[in-house]
């Protein structure tokens, strides 16, 4: 479990924790929750910011301190059984669903158990309003390489993965150790220090071909752990992405699923009802196999030297048709 997957159990399980030991002392409450007292400290300072809707002073968590002991004077209802809505129900069921789909970010079986424990207990709503589906779905298969990446992670160990790397069309082999699951637009990602590149690399789980935990524990540099997740290659605005090399494109009208599929910028929509728009991309290699796989529906309008490797590599395909079909005897081609 990751760091932060840890300290929000904890929280959550804190305030019931002090209401059951009341005027317990920061030391006392520390060992049993197998904190620092400096992080215990850090997380009642992040309770007293949780509460209620409205977050005013009379909605927030409140503790009460006498010496060196702590007493819970307000729970804001944390300590109270969760009740559920009929539409509260049924957005968390469609997020759980959807969580469930993305490999590595949480475990499909578990998932499935909380989507039927959660339709169980909206069963009364659920036939009453038909807003939340009475009806268990089943778990989506996982594979064994998501599945093995999501328990190195829990357990903090290393891992060798099989990875494909899309701008170079290779697959390679690297160790990493690693850091956290992020889900970022609609795909999820291993975080990792990778041991050959001696930089933390981000591997998308659906590229993931195979993985296997190493006998030896995870550990990237300690500076590594204290920053923030990077995911600033995915923003369109962010520096990372401007110093991207980028392409202008012409898109026909009947290509126009382009524009929602791949992360286009400054789309315009032109009057003969084409499209252009600017793409970024990492390498000229990956940027023309896209281009070719898309066929004529998209042209490279600029930089020339793209434009040019895209023509040349078209060229170079038609030419090896050409010859691969001029061997192959005439009885195989001509028609019946």
């Amino acid at each position: 479990m990751s760091g932060v997957s840890t300290r929000l159990v904890r929280l959550l399980n804190m305030v019931p924790y002090f209401q059951a030991n009341p005027r317990i002392t920061f030391a006392e409450a520390a060992s049993d929750l197998g904190v620092s007292t400096r992080q215990l400290r850090d997380d009642i300072n992040q309770l007293w910011m949780c509460g209620l809707p409205g977050y005013g002073p009379g909605d927030l968590i409140d503790f009460e301190f006498s010496g060196d002991t702590i007493d819970v004077t307000f729970s804001a209802g944390i300590d109270q059984p969760l009740r559920l809505t009929s539409p509260e129900a049924t957005g968390l069921l469609v997020a759980l669903r959807a969580l469930a789909e993305v490999p590595g970010v949480v475990d499909p079986e578990a998932a499935r158990s909380a989507i039927a424990k959660i339709e169980s207990a909206a069963g009364t709503l659920s036939h009453a309003s038909g807003s939340v589906s009475a009806e268990p779905q089943p778990a989506p298969a996982e594979s064994h390489a998501a599945a093995t990446v999501r328990e190195a992670v829990r357990a903090e160990k290393a891992l060798v993965i099989e990875y494909y790397s899309a701008s170079r069309d290779q697959l390679s082999s690297r160790v990493v150790d690693p850091i956290r699951i992020l889900l970022v637009g609609d795909h999820s990602y291993l975080e990792a220090w990778s041991r050959e590149a001696e930089g933390v690399r981000l591997f998308r789980f659906d590229r993931i071909v195979d993985a296997g935990v190493l006998d030896e524990r995870s550990a990237p540099p300690e500076p590594v752990l204290q920053n923030p997740p990077d995911t600033s290659l995915f923003n369109p605005e962010s520096e990372t992405e401007t110093r991207l090399p980028s392409a202008t494109l012409r898109i026909a009208p009947e290509a126009s699923w382009i524009v929602d599929y791949y992360p286009l910028r400054e789309v315009r929509e032109l009057p003969d009802g084409h499209f252009e728009a600017e793409m970024t991309y990492g390498t000229e290699e990956w940027m023309t196999r896209l281009v070719l796989g898309l066929g004529d529906v998209v042209t490279v309008l600029a930089p020339v030297e793209l434009a040019d490797r895209v023509q040349t590599a078209a060229q170079a395909a038609v030419s090896a048709y050409q010859t691969a079909m001029a061997t192959v005897p005439a009885e195989v081609t001509r028609p019946e």
